[in-house]
C-alpha cells in the first residue's frame, strides 16, 4: 500500500522530531530530547493509524491507547506508558514538581532515545 500525503507528513514529522531529540541529547538538553521522543513516538504511531485507516488519528497524547490502537507487543505498550507521562513532565515544573532539566540525565535520556527508536523502527516496518 502507498502512503497517503497525510501519512507521509506524520511520518517525516517524526523522523524530524526523533532526530531533534537525538541533537538535544548530544548537547546535554535531556529533558527537551525526552519531550521530542515522546512527540516522535507519537507521530509515528498517529502516522502508522492514518495509514491503515485513512482517517485522522484521534486528537490524544496518550501513547499507550495509540500502541493498543496500532497492536504494539506488551514489552512495547510498556515502554510506552513510561514515557507518556513525559509529555507534561518535561515541559512544565509544575507537572514535575521541580525544575524540568534537574530531573533527567544522559543515561534516562538515552533509554528513552533506544526505545523510541525501535517504536519508529516497528512503525515504519509496517507502514509498506
Amino acid at each position: 500500500m502507498v502512503l497517503s500525503p497525510e501519512a507521509k507528513l506524520w511520518w517525516a514529522q517524526a523522523k524530524r522530531d526523533f532526530r531533534i531529540a537525538e541533537r538535544n541529547h548530544a548537547n546535554h538538553d535531556y529533558e527537551v530530547s525526552v519531550f521530542y521522543c515522546e512527540q516522535a513516538a507519537q507521530k509515528a504511531l498517529k502516522g502508522l493509524l492514518l495509514h491503515r485507516t485513512s482517517q485522522m488519528p484521534p486528537k490524544i497524547h496518550n501513547l499507550v491507547e495509540l500502541g493498543r490502537l496500532t497492536g504494539v507487543s506488551r514489552p512495547m505498550r510498556d515502554f510506552l506508558a513510561e514515557l507518556t507521562p513525559h509529555y507534561m513532565i518535561t515541559r512544565y515544573p509544575d507537572a514535575a514538581g521541580a525544575v524540568t532539566s534537574d530531573l533527567y540525565n544522559g543515561r534516562l535520556s538515552l533509554r528513552f532515545l533506544r526505545g523510541t527508536k525501535k517504536v519508529m523502527e516497528w512503525c515504519r516496518s509496517r507502514l509498506r
